[in-house]
């Protein structure tokens, strides 16, 4: 079960107003909106992502790499977040 089952509706709706962003920035550009503001919506869409990404960093460390190791196959699993944080980190 993925750590964050406590609070998937949370994580969906989250998704969802991200989507909305994405189409929004999508009109915008339709509209030939200003150029900052377009980005400012990017940036905006970008912080919303990366708030989500933390969220299931924090919730797979508590619950799935704490297991792991209780389990004592922690190595496994810290050697799989140091390379999901890195996949972030590089974007």
């Amino acid at each position: 079960m993925p750590g964050y089952s406590s609070h998937k509706p949370q994580v969906q709706a989250r998704l969802r107003r991200v989507e909305g962003q994405i189409r929004g920035i999508q009109k915008m550009v339709a509209d030939d909106r200003y150029c900052i503001d377009v980005l400012t919506q990017v940036g905006a869409a970008k912080a919303a992502l990366d708030s989500i990404a933390l969220q299931l960093l924090a919730d797979h460390t508590e619950h799935c790499v704490t297991e792991a190791i209780r389990a004592g196959r922690g190595g496994a699993k810290v050697k799989e977040l140091n390379g999901a944080v890195e996949r972030l980190v590089r974007g």
